[in-house]
């Protein structure tokens, strides 16, 4: 099973998630959701390589999957999904509107 952390009010992370809606291969985690989730989500981004440009970034870095064996992406496509499009409506999540 693939896990996907992301949140409700994330435009990226909503896009993902109507994909995988109803597909047991795919279990969401919103971290907005409880702070264990995203207690649980810090844990990772502070841990894992796969954050590291992210971090100097000072962005979220969610959506985040967690492939079958272990492996941590951002790249929806290494899940098996198509990324939201950059050009779409405008919405973003950071606060300088560059993205998510």
């Amino acid at each position: 099973m693939i896990k996907i952390y992301g949140m409700s009010t994330c435009p990226d992370c909503t896009y993902v998630e109507e994909q995988v809606r109803g597909n047991s291969n795919y279990e969401i985690v919103d971290i907005g959701a409880h702070v264990r989730n995203l207690k649980e989500f810090l844990r990772l981004r502070d841990s894992s390589p796969a954050f590291a440009a992210v971090r100097r970034a000072g962005t979220v870095g969610i959506p985040c999957f967690v492939l079958d064996d272990g492996t941590v992406t951002l790249r929806a496509t290494e899940a098996g999904l198509t990324p939201r499009p950059k050009d779409t409506d405008g919405a973003a999540c950071s606060l300088d509107g560059s993205g998510c």
